[in-house]
């Protein structure tokens, strides 16, 4: 059956006649009578009493307009859920971020997200390779790099330092470096694999107050900053990390304070698509506002 038939038929039942159904439908009133004058011919029945003073609806009309009455009810009410569900944050939500970033800052925040919004399912992917946000394997990340691709939107959240700590173990143990060139007497940890690192200069403790001819050796290399923060909690050694790691545990110290190294810019990133998704919006707002109570 023609739908939009049955819309104009709707719209006649309700307003009584075809002129008032007309000024509804923004359609003329010849129009409107084609209109069930086909669906007439198309049920094979009379669906209105045409007289002067108006339309009445047959037995059959009545029943029809019953039928159809309770489709456009419940249209209705549909439509109202979904933009109901448009403006309410809710469905699935996955976030992107390293893991360091993710296992230490991140994870212990997002509890306090989910009681805020408990009706947005969020997953987090913690990885140091990026997932391609354009082809939907997230939703959102946090990004320690500007995007590449022109597609999607970036707002910066925060910059992260690099500072040198130590565990209070190892210090008390090995003692504290005054200078950096007392760093060729201690154990150093570095960053491992660097291919397609977002942070060429990640190693460079490794060449603070070096000296010539006096070769600088690390104990341990690996290719996680969290496998770093883990080791130098552990009494390990000394290792470059941003200077957030220091504010979630108590077992880090800095050394050698004097000592900056690069910095990084963090973004919040996601696709041009999800620009008007409540659940991106208030995610977005909630991440700016736990980096503003604890700035990172």
């Amino acid at each position: 059956m023609d739908w939009d038939k049955l819309r104009v038929f709707h719209a006649v039942a309700e307003a009584g006649s075809f002129t008032h159904a007309g000024d509804v439908l923004n359609l003329t009133q010849s129009s409107v009578s084609r209109q069930i004058s086909a669906l007439e011919n198309d049920i094979e029945v009379t669906l209105f009493h045409r007289h002067a003073r108006g339309l009445i609806l047959t037995e059959q009309g009545e029943e029809l307009h019953a039928s159809v009455r309770d489709i456009f009810g419940r249209l209705n009410m549909t439509v109202a859920r979904i933009k109901e569900i448009k403006d309410r944050p809710q469905g699935p939500l996955k976030i992107t971020t390293t893991v360091a970033f993710g296992s230490v800052w991140l994870t212990s925040r997002i509890g306090e997200f989910l009681e805020l919004f408990p009706e947005i399912d969020v997953s987090l992917a913690l990885a140091d390779t990026e997932l391609d946000l354009s082809m939907r394997e997230a939703d959102v990340a946090i990004r320690m790099a500007p995007p590449r691709q022109p597609d999607l939107i970036q707002r910066h959240i925060f910059t992260m330092h690099y500072h040198v700590f130590a565990s209070p173990e190892y210090l008390k143990e090995n003692g504290v470096p005054k200078k950096p060139e007392e760093l060729d007497n201690h154990q150093l940890i570095i960053y491992g694999d660097q291919t397609g690192s977002y942070f060429p200069d990640r190693n460079w403790l490794m060449k603070s107050g070096i000296r010539p001819g006096v070769p600088r050796t690390a104990i341990l290399k690996v290719n996680s900053t969290y496998g770093i923060y883990r080791a130098v909690q552990a009494g390990l050694g000394i290792a470059s990390l941003p200077d957030y790691m220091s504010r979630e545990t108590s077992n880090l110290v800095e050394v050698l304070p004097e000592l900056r190294g690069p910095s990084l810019d963090a973004y919040f990133v996601y696709p041009e698509e999800l620009r008007h998704s409540q659940k991106i919006v208030v995610f977005r707002d909630f991440l700016l506002r736990k980096v503003a109570e604890s700035p990172l």
